[in-house]
């Protein structure tokens, strides 16, 4: 990876030189130099977290409400569409001027949408605040990682990493339930409107030292800073539009319906050729299959894990909350593995690690049908979903920590893109895969009141049409794992 010298950036590495030897080795994220931006930029994830847990409580009630539950597929996925455009945006951003730029606009537009989300008077203004907040999550969460690059020595980006992964315990464990009690004792609105005041520890922690450490442009070798590249703006936009019309498309069944598929294809596919890294789609060495995994990674698991309540309440009677109790050690165990692939011991053997942690996760997925018989235990979900968990934790956090270590400090804020675009979209495919095995094989009538007395649950099968095929694609990102690195001549 190319250094981080005072020449290019004027910032972090300055500060740092400074420091003896000694208390250069001995400084944690935690200690003295680091500690109020490192609480600042875990503030931004907590932010997120708290978004992410809780709004999805209080969406069902707001769009009720705003007579909107025709459109309600559509408050979420205008968020996706904005974000990945300001994910690209914010490459370009914060390579040009630095991330200062970009982590203070998206954190405006998020707590921004918030507001308009919690004052819409009707369902169109509500997804229009949703669409600002996905266009402020995008910019952010490239951002933060092009600050991890430029303002942590090589050393201590595992340990953040595992601070943003903790940093979503609480949410994931607090955040239904406190948005449930708002939502019932104080209404719905007050999900949305509460949360800007999360934002305002951020603004005063992070930005100063984002300023002194990790702001301005990085130069390249050549002297000269990078600049904004239109062709990749113009595919921001294409990919963006495209995911919109393939969502809308899904969302409505109508035979008329194939040409905005059509359509998104047509836009969605050069896009994507165009802003992930040449070679990702055959798992080029390198940086190509660090992006390529962590598509495979994230999107195998969370589309396994959106079936998993689905199956315990239709398939074992379970009540939707213990349904979703059975997950609720999650986020523990994916906490644990961010922080072992953060122990700087480890570090020789974080590829083996990787592929230890991909084979935990086939073995999860793969596990969760067996409760389909009814004489397996139920907790069995849970052991196993804990254990895939942990791996997710060892995977995630370290494509992250590959990504950085393999990209130039000019290339970081686009490089930072590409892995979150492969990461939403391998989503969004897979989870439309996915739902389009579980239908074909019997699924359908779960939408009709399945496993209740207004409907019958659906075909077994439809769920191990979901889970054996992610325990394949789960199996490929392990053999992924293989190609990290380039081979040393």
């Amino acid at each position: 990876m190319a250094a981080l010298e005072p020449r290019d950036t004027g910032v972090a590495e300055e500060a740092v030189g400074q420091e003896s030897p000694r208390s250069a080795a001995e400084e944690t994220v935690l200690g003295r130099e680091f500690l109020a931006l490192t609480v600042g930029i875990v503030s931004v994830v907590l932010l997120i977290a708290f978004e992410a847990t809780a709004v999805g409580t209080a969406m069902p009630v707001a769009a009720r409400e705003l007579g909107g539950l025709s459109l309600y597929a559509f408050a979420f996925s205008g968020y996706f569409t904005t974000s990945l455009f300001g994910m690209v945006f914010a490459g370009q951003w914060s390579d040009r001027r630095g991330p200062l730029g970009a982590l203070s606009c998206g954190i405006g537009a998020f707590g921004a949408g918030l507001v308009l989300a919690g004052s819409a008077g009707n369902m169109w203004v509500f997804i229009f605040g949703r669409a600002v907040q996905g266009l402020g999550g995008g910019l952010v969460i490239v951002a933060l990682y092009v600050v991890v690059g430029r303002a942590y020595p090589e050393r201590l980006r595992p340990a953040i990493m595992a601070a943003f992964a903790a940093a979503w315990i609480v949410p994931t464990i607090v955040g239904p339930l406190a948005a449930g009690v708002v939502t019932e004792r104080l209404g719905w609105r007050w999900v949305f409107l509460g949360m800007p005041v999360l934002v305002l520890l951020p603004l005063v922690l992070a930005l100063p030292r984002i300023r002194r450490r990790a702001g301005g442009p990085v130069h390249s070798a050549d002297g000269h800073a990078p600049s904004f590249d239109r062709r990749r703006i113009r595919l921001a936009l294409g990919i963006s539009a495209g995911a919109g019309l393939l969502q809308y498309a899904a969302q409505d069944l109508r035979p008329l319906s194939a040409l905005p598929a059509l359509a998104g294809l047509a836009l969605l596919g050069p896009a994507v050729l165009g802003l992930l890294p040449r070679g990702t789609w055959r798992a080029a060495r390198g940086l190509p299959s660090v992006v390529l995994l962590r598509g495979v990674a994230a999107g195998a698991f969370i589309s396994a894990e959106s079936f998993v309540p689905l199956m315990l309440v239709t398939e074992r009677g379970l009540s939707p909350t213990l349904a979703g109790f059975s997950l609720a050690a999650s986020g523990g165990t994916w906490t644990l593995g961010s922080w072992v692939q953060a122990r700087p011991r480890v570090e020789p053997y974080r590829e083996r690690l990787m592929t230890v942690g991909m084979v935990l996760v086939a073995a999860a997925i793969a596990t969760v049908p067996s409760v389909l018989i009814h004489s397996v235990p139920v907790w069995t979900v849970a052991v196993a979903w804990g254990f895939g968990c942990f791996g997710m934790g060892l995977v995630i956090s370290s494509t992250s920590v590959l990504m950085l270590q393999l990209s130039a400090p000019e290339e970081a804020g686009t490089n930072s893109a590409a892995l979150q675009i492969s990461d939403g979209l391998s989503n969004v495919l897979l989870l439309a895969a996915g739902g389009a095995a579980f239908a074909a094989f019997g699924g359908g009538s779960v939408a009709h009141g399945a496993g209740t007395a207004g409907g019958a649950a659906p075909d077994p099968a439809a769920f191990a049409a979901v889970f054996l095929p992610m325990t394949a694609v789960a199996l490929v990102g392990a053999w992924v794992t293989t190609r990290l690195r380039e081979r040393k001549p």
